[in-house]
């Protein structure tokens, strides 16, 4: 495995200032993380705050026994209870086969920066994978994208959930789960890996009651050794522990919300992207009312209802209800982070660039509850290449860097016109400069004549052209015919490298490639050292 890096900027303005013009959006967070005196000041805070590690520790633990767990990682949920101990965090919805690549990427990045950061402190580091069990959009999590002949397609299990209901609190029909493991294994090759691979899957599968259940189990797959802790925010013991904490969010709701909407319209005015939409009215908490999850807001007079007028509740009877039932609580955009916050003594959060993005808007609300935004990092971002698109590569003369950031189809489109002597597109710009020589005479005599006449000339010349474009693209078509194989492998390096005009982490799977290289392939990618100052990594596997 070798692993390259290559510049990639950002296009979103904001997350090209946070990586490379800080100065800029300082004032939007609470640490800088390219200062060195930053961790030390992060580690002062945190040991100036309580919390419940104790209880924590118990209930990470019984979870994750459940799930079946590597002694690294029950391991470091037992040191969790060291009061110097902190934690490097980042989370995901629980996407089927842990949903698109940079899920996994992320993963990475947490036990990257978790080592790094424990080295370098001499204290207890932990990395911790938070699944954000409460999430209800099933859309989002219930498919992989396959390539499917050429093209990517969309595989979704048939299971549809009769309500809005938290995805940790929907059973996964067994059945269905059966079907649409071997209709995704279906649209692979078959290597010496994937009989095993399916056999594990589905083994995976039928343990798991819920779809968190799966993600966690399968995390566990992939990296069996490197202490990752894994925890599901939506579980009934992890509510108990956050009661005090949605009591707090609560009497301070109405700064809260107020806090980001300000930052949010000062990013707007500011000219960046708003990813985070949100109004001063809003509570950023959920109340799962009649097996759904319906989202509360605020009234004038404090009390809180449904959306969509569902139900009415005083700050009274919200509050009995973070005390006595928490569990019918869950967070939203906002407050998860907070959450996140009051429950661990976090060292770092580390997201994507759209995460980065609503982050910082989030220091008012931090700030809000007593609490003070961590160190905020970038992912790891990777575009994984086999042996054969390195071949092709190589044979076409492109470079990862172009095909990873715009495609191969200009290439594409240039190494055809090579093909003719003179180049067609060449040849049909000297056709249209000499059409334009020979034309001029009667443009100008049209001219002499009066308007209509020149106007009319006009739109004659631009017919001519529209013909030798529609000779160009006939004979252009005609090449791409002939050179049939190399146009394919042309599609196919776009399809892998950069599919739908994206990265590739975006859109592709785990699948292809524990089918190609064995389920221990990110673990081996773990194995490397590297570092966070990188835009992106190409990785030769």
């Amino acid at each position: 495995m070798r692993i390259d890096p290559i510049q990639l900027k950002p296009k979103q303005r904001l997350f090209h200032d946070y990586k490379y013009n800080f100065e800029n959006v300082k004032d939007k967070f609470s640490y800088e993380p390219g200062d060195p005196e930053a961790w030390e000041k992060r580690l002062q805070f945190l040991q100036g705050q309580t919390y419940q590690r104790s209880n924590l520790s118990e209930v990470l633990k019984e979870m994750n026994e459940r799930w079946g767990a590597p002694e690294s990682t029950l391991d470091n949920i037992e040191r969790l209870k060291d009061e110097n101990a902190t934690v490097v965090i980042a989370g995901q919805q629980a996407g089927l086969l842990t949903g698109p690549l940079y899920t996994v990427h992320k993963i990475i990045s947490v036990l990257q920066l978790a080592k790094k950061k424990e080295a370098e402190l001499g204290k207890p580091v932990l990395p911790v994978f938070w699944i954000a069990g409460e999430d209800h959009d099933f859309d989002e999590i219930n498919h992989i994208m396959v390539n499917s002949h050429g093209r990517m397609k969309k595989m979704a299990i048939s299971q549809e959930p009769d309500r809005k209901a938290s995805v940790s609190d929907i059973k996964i029909d067994q059945r269905a789960g059966e079907e649409w493991l071997k209709q995704i294994f279906s649209e692979i090759d078959e290597t010496e890996y994937t009989g095993d691979f399916y056999q594990q899957t589905l083994r995976l599968l039928e343990q798991s009651e819920s779809y968190s259940d799966f993600f966690a189990q399968l995390v566990y797959l992939l990296f069996p050794d490197e202490g990752l802790v894994v925890m599901d925010a939506h579980r009934p013991e992890v509510r108990k522990l956050e009661s005090a904490y949605f009591t707090s969010m609560i009497k301070h709701n109405a700064e809260i919300a107020h806090r980001v909407f300000s930052s949010i319209q000062l990013n707007a005015q500011e000219g960046y992207e708003t990813v985070l939409e949100s109004e001063a009215e809003d509570a950023h908490l959920f109340y799962h009312h009649e097996g759904e999850r319906v989202l509360l807001t605020r009234e004038k007079d404090g009390s809180f209802r449904g959306k969509q007028n569902e139900f009415l509740l005083s700050e009274q009877e919200l509050l009995e209800i973070a005390e006595h039932h928490p569990e019918c609580l869950s967070n939203n955009v906002v407050s998860r982070p907070l959450m996140q916050d009051f429950l661990f003594p976090v060292l770092a959060f580390i997201g994507g660039p759209g995460e980065i993005n609503y982050w910082s808007v989030l220091k008012p609300g931090f700030e809000a509850v007593g609490l003070q935004m961590p160190p905020v990092l970038p992912r790891l971002s990777f575009t994984l290449v086999d042996r054969k698109a390195e071949q092709e590569l190589k044979h076409f003369h492109v470079e990862p860097q172009e095909a990873v950031q715009f495609g191969t189809g200009e290439k594409k489109m240039r190494w055809i016109a090579s093909k003719s002597a003179p180049p067609i597109p060449q040849l049909s710009a000297q056709v249209k400069e000499e059409i334009e020589r020979i034309h001029k005479p009667l443009r100008e005599k049209s001219a002499e004549l009066g308007p209509d006449l020149e106007g009319l000339a006009d739109k004659n010349l631009h017919y001519i052209y529209q013909h030798v474009d529609y000779l160009e693209k006939r004979m252009a078509k005609t090449l791409e015919e002939k050179y049939e194989k190399e146009v394919t492998q042309f599609n196919e390096l776009d399809l892998l490298l950069h599919p739908a005009g994206g990265l590739q982490e975006r859109m592709w799977s785990i699948l292809p490639w524990v089918n190609q290289q064995g389920t221990d392939v990110f673990q081996r990618l773990n194995q490397h050292l590297l570092t966070f100052d990188q835009d992106h990594y190409v990785v030769y596997v």
